[in-house]
């Protein structure tokens, strides 16, 4: 209210010489995102990665019209349209034209023309992962996904071999390609991620299954449920709903430091202001004047304890967000009443129907990969079935998405698969599904 009257009081004057400073402004981000964007090709290491961040802080200045416009005006080619476009998509906006690809091929193995649906699997798949080990738990679940969504597709299927990378990812993609597939599926842990897309040009395109410090190199992918990206969706749901000041309170393990650390970066790159990033146990009534909106990096329990400590510092936002991890602990509504107005984002196959895929209660009733939080990677590998069948399409087509168990994927033009969630809200203490997106 006080901003309009002193609009008002202002008069016409003051747009007429508002608007062009904000264009202005907006103009020379722009154009300076794309000087650095010239540039980024040749940097390596730690430079690249803060030229990337310098890009992506310029671009966020931006309004979407006038992003939406910028993006369009760039020429084919341009280093500036993938960061434009990656800024876009995690606005939930259309690309005004497909990224641009380069060296990406389909044709590998006589590969047959795609179906009408976009559907145009490899011939022969290696799939990486630790079968054995510490980690042959989480493998067994993604593995038991993708398995899913193999046999539940009745056209032509893909040749699958399985390698273990307990002895090394670099020594399983070497087998892979040794045994002639003509694409491979993993591995999964970061630092495996790292070491296989050292080679800029691998013999055989990949679709990694996490997100290390390295671009996928042309023609390879690379996937994640990262706690980064599942920070910047909250935050993009914050902007949307017109949050202004937020406080941000988390927990102490990484993942949880990781989506708060990715949403307050998020926030303040908008404009957001963020009035503290805080652990759990901080003194929290000197942050509480101002605060219209709460994000909770936690488990249920901690957010259960949480809620009555925002009450007593004087913190009645009445948006309230928090990680998918508020999940963990829950599951009786006599307490988990305490979260009700909560908002989380969630895999869509824990709240409706996917195709292919049966539901998550049948599943757990014959799996037990698909069993309480071992889901959730179950999704991920039916989720990368999928990105593995349709990958040209949302490589090459304008806007392409597809919807998945974890949520809608698409690629953006640095061959990161990006995930929109599904999002619900605890009410009467049990999650209810709301309707798909942010927006």
């Amino acid at each position: 209210m006080m901003g309009l009257a002193l609009f008002a009081l202002a008069g016409c004057a003051s747009v007429e010489v508002q608007k062009p400073a904000v264009q202005a402004a907006q103009s020379g981000a722009f154009a300076e995102a794309q000087a650095l964007a010239r540039n980024h090709a040749g940097l390596d290491g730690q430079a690249r990665a803060d030229n990337a961040a310098r890009i992506e802080a310029l671009l966020a200045r931006l309004d979407d019209a006038t992003l939406s416009r910028d993006a369009g005006r760039l020429p084919v080619g341009d280093p500036l349209y993938n960061f434009a476009g990656r800024a876009l998509l995690n606005r939930g906006l259309p690309l005004p034209r497909p990224f641009d690809r380069g060296d990406w091929n389909f044709d590998a193995a006589g590969r047959p023309a795609a179906d009408r649906d976009g559907y145009r699997p490899p011939m022969k798949v290696g799939m990486l992962l630790p079968l054995s080990g510490s980690q042959a738990a989480a493998a067994s679940a993604v593995r038991d996904g993708f398995l899913t969504g193999y046999y539940g597709e009745s056209r032509r299927k893909p040749e699958l071999r399985f390698y273990d990378t307990a002895g090394g990812a670099n020594a399983a993609y070497a087998r892979a390609v040794a045994e002639g597939n003509d694409f491979v599926v993993g591995p999964l842990a970061r630092d495996e991620v790292d070491a296989v897309f050292a080679d800029d040009t691998p013999q055989v395109p990949l679709l990694a299954l996490n997100r290390g410090s390295r671009t996928p190199p042309a023609g390879s992918a690379g996937f994640s449920l990262s706690p980064e990206d599942e920070g910047i969706s909250l935050a993009q749901y914050l902007i949307e709903r017109g949050a202004r000041r937020v406080l941000i309170v988390g927990g102490g393990e990484d993942a949880q430091r990781r989506s708060a650390g990715a949403a307050k970066l998020q926030l303040e790159r908008r404009g957001v202001q963020v009035a503290g990033n805080v652990g759990i146990g901080a003194d929290l009534a000197p942050l509480a004047q101002g605060v219209d909106a709460v994000l909770l990096a936690m488990k249920g329990p901690q957010a259960r304890a949480l809620v009555p400590q925002l009450a007593l510092a004087g913190i009645n936002a009445n948006t309230r967000v928090a990680t998918s991890q508020i999940t963990s602990g829950t599951g009786k509504p006599a307490e988990d009443m305490a979260l009700d107005g909560i908002v989380y984002p969630a895999e869509t196959w824990g709240s409706r129907d996917v195709p292919g895929l049966p539901s998550q209660a049948s599943a757990a009733a014959r799996l037990d990969t698909a069993k309480g939080p071992a889901a959730r990677l179950f999704a991920f590998g039916f989720d990368a079935w999928l990105v593995t069948a349709y990958l040209e399409r949302l490589a090459l087509s304008n806007n392409a998405d597809i919807p998945g168990a974890t949520g809608r994927l698409s690629l953006d033009g640095f061959g990161n698969v990006l995930r929109q969630p599904s999002w619900s809200r605890y009410s009467g203490g049990v999650p209810v599904p709301l309707g798909d997106g942010a927006r």
